[in-house]
């Protein structure tokens, strides 16, 4: 058998655009899988710097990405600490430029909404430019719009579009989806997934779930 990708490569190709995101991580909240990667052309390793934006651990937040996921340049992932409190009469973030306003200011931390983890799904595609509001859930096989805007949870095998992202339709029907959640092929070996690739990549539909049926019966 021929070279197999290496999860554990920061670059996968001698282009070097692309990076398998899980190897640049360092915060202990953002959790990626293997082979998920990041697609920029001037500074792809820099992802948790520059595309999780506010991501303070201490917030309570986590970002979980899956396996085989499309990140597209630019893409950005909003995390709960930026919000300000919207239970009080301002929103203005007092607190935060220190002194007596900061020593006059109920706890902050507390009082800011908490959305819950943000967890994409996997071989999700989320395209050029778009932003993940926080605690967004997006399913498995789903894919975003370039420059959307996504405010609520996305089902899995949907398209989603604009600002704010809205569903646009569906990529299959409702048994081929069906049995592409219980094969779960992102969960395979990588030896088991080079023989399945021909399946997996080929337009016939109905030949790929045919197969599916028979693989799960």
């Amino acid at each position: 058998m021929t070279h197999i990708p290496d999860p554990n490569m920061v670059f996968p190709n001698e282009y070097k655009t692309s990076c398998f995101i899980k190897n640049v991580i360092t915060a202990p909240n953002i959790l990626v899988g293997d082979y998920s990667y990041y697609d920029d052309a001037i500074d792809p390793t820099g992802f948790e710097k520059n595309n999780v934006l506010f991501n303070y651990p201490e917030f309570g937040d986590k970002l979980i990405i899956g396996k085989f996921c499309q990140i597209a340049s630019g893409t950005k992932f909003i995390m709960g600490a930026a919000n300000h409190r919207i239970s009080s009469a301002t929103t203005y973030p007092f607190n935060v430029f220190g002194g007596a306003w900061s020593e006059s200011t109920p706890p902050h931390m507390e009082q800011l909404p908490h959305k819950g983890d943000t967890i994409i799904g996997n071989d999700v595609w989320i395209g050029r430019e778009s932003i993940i509001m926080p605690g967004v859930k997006i399913g498995d096989g789903a894919i975003i719009a370039a420059y959307s805007v996504v405010v609520k949870n996305v089902s899995p095998y949907t398209v989603y579009g604009g600002n704010p992202a809205k569903f646009m339709k569906d990529r299959f029907d409702a048994e081929l989806k069906d049995l592409l959640l219980r094969f779960r092929w992102w969960d395979l070996a990588p030896e088991q997934l080079v023989d399945i690739l021909p399946l997996l990549c080929d337009p016939d539909l109905i030949k790929l779930k045919q197969s599916l049926a028979k693989k799960l019966a």
